[in-house]
């Protein structure tokens, strides 16, 4: 798949109860969902995973997730811009990412499939 820099590229929902989610997401639209764990479920897509439901008790809306090619240089940028890092670079299956939020409180999130320098 291929992903372009600082664009929008996945979108996690958070679910309070992953069973009512999965079966109505699967119910209403016709997803197809991958299971990672009690916690998470991948929204499959046309070739490729397009989002995610995460288990989350706090009731949190949308988590849009932007794609970097460099994302040490990425947590730098939104650094320098004003942005304030909520949570830093952590490893997951498939690459690494950074939560920030923006100068109005929105929570984003970036994401690399490159390993750390």
């Amino acid at each position: 798949m291929t992903h372009t820099h600082h664009a929008i590229d996945y979108i996690e929902l958070t679910v309070t109860d992953m069973d009512a989610a999965k079966a109505f997401y699967t119910s209403a639209f016709g997803w197809s969902l991958t299971d990672y764990g009690p916690e998470y479920s991948g929204i499959q897509g046309e070739g490729s995973e397009q989002g995610g439901l995460r288990l989350d008790t706090a009731e949190r809306g949308p988590l849009a997730i932007l794609f970097s090619e460099d994302l040490e240089a990425t947590i730098a940028a939104v650094s320098a811009a004003g942005g304030t890092i909520v949570q830093p670079i952590e490893s997951f299956p498939g690459g690494r990412r950074f939560h920030f939020c923006d100068p109005a409180g929105n929570e984003l999130a970036v994401w690399s499939d490159r390993a750390a320098p």
